[in-house]
């Protein structure tokens, strides 16, 4: 008999599918962790590859999920004991390694950061990448001299799960926040995490020369494309972008005039391989100082591994908002 469910994907010949299947629980070897999963998440990336529509995975089959939150069942490392809460993203959880939509997670210990006081594994997966992406970018933004005084920061695809969290933790720390949606309808909850201006997609200010009126103090941009491309002509001197997401396409057409006559700085946020100490730190700063205040609300839904097909589908449609939760567990 199978030991645990997973949520696990195929490309073979008889096509790309994925579903609950059983898996086999293997003990942690030496430098491994095995982790008694509570909660995943579900991210724009996980869409694409439960559901095919995009290059994400690296080998098949493989258990889904780039997200994961539990405790310590098991440990072959001396950093981690039995019943230790932890969190592991990134790394190549859920597209290179098995990842978190199942009820146990077996992963190298580097890949696995001990849970704060502050958060729990739900908390910790209603942030997931998403919220831990959002905090990195605000990271390499302040260290780059971002400050509230300075001026308004611009957050595209504010609806999402990274741009959420932005508006969230941005206004918590004191910044104006303009957010960017196409979304009409979600206005009242934008408002209500504290963005001071809404706008659509189609009217963010400047035209097409290389250097606009100057607009930004600071960008978190979740899109790309052309998108990302007009905040490059519009920000103030000085100004910062972290550029994130592709929803809008992968190329960048610009100038290096913003850059060279602004001194405009275009930061590229990584979270898959993020350098341990600052992930450690990142997950620190969002259990206390930099914890969204309405995190909870942010979750929108929270659905069972049966589930996520379903949610796969409504995300890659744009009809969903904020962070979905992954219960992974269906018994003890």
């Amino acid at each position: 008999m199978p030991d645990y469910r997973a949520f696990r994907i195929h490309n073979d010949e008889a096509g790309y599918r994925a579903g609950i299947e059983g898996q086999s629980r293997i003990e942690p070897q030496a430098g491994e962790v095995l982790i008694r999963t509570r909660y995943s998440s579900v991210n724009y990336k996980d869409a694409l590859a439960g559901t095919g529509k995009g290059r994400i995975l690296r080998r098949y089959p493989l258990i889904g999920g780039v997200d994961s939150a539990g405790e310590v069942a098991a440990s072959a490392d001396s950093r981690f004991r039995e019943g230790d809460p932890v969190v592991v993203t990134g790394y190549g959880v859920g597209v290179t390694h098995d990842g978190g939509y199942a009820e146990w997670l077996r992963v190298p210990a580097d890949w696995v950061v001990p849970l704060p006081s502050g958060l729990d594994a739900f908390s910790a997966m209603a942030l997931g990448t998403a919220g831990f992406t959002a905090a990195l970018a605000l990271y390499r933004m302040v260290t780059n001299g971002q400050r509230p005084d300075l001026g308004p920061v611009v957050v595209t695809g504010a609806t999402g799960g990274v741009g959420s969290i932005a508006v969230d933790l941005l206004t918590q720390l004191g910044y104006r926040v303009t957010a960017v949606s196409g979304k009409p309808e979600h206005r009242g909850f934008l408002e209500h995490l504290g963005a001071k201006d809404i706008i659509g997609r189609d009217q963010l200010p400047g035209g097409n020369r290389p250097l606009e009126t100057a607009v930004w103090a600071g960008a978190v941009d979740n899109v790309g494309g052309e998108m990302l491309a007009q905040l490059t002509r519009t920000m103030k001197p000085w100004g910062n972008i972290a550029s994130i997401g592709l929803a809008g396409g992968h190329e960048l057409h610009t100038t290096v005039m913003p850059f060279i006559l602004r001194g405009v700085s275009l930061l590229g946020v990584d979270s898959v391989d993020c350098p341990y100490p600052i992930r450690e730190e990142l997950w620190r700063r969002l259990a206390h100082e930099w914890r969204p205040p309405h995190l909870e609300e942010i979750v929108s839904e929270v659905v069972t591994l049966e589930g996520l097909p379903e949610v796969f589908e409504r995300m890659l449609g744009g009809h969903t908002r904020g962070r979905i939760v992954v219960a992974t567990s269906a018994r003890d």
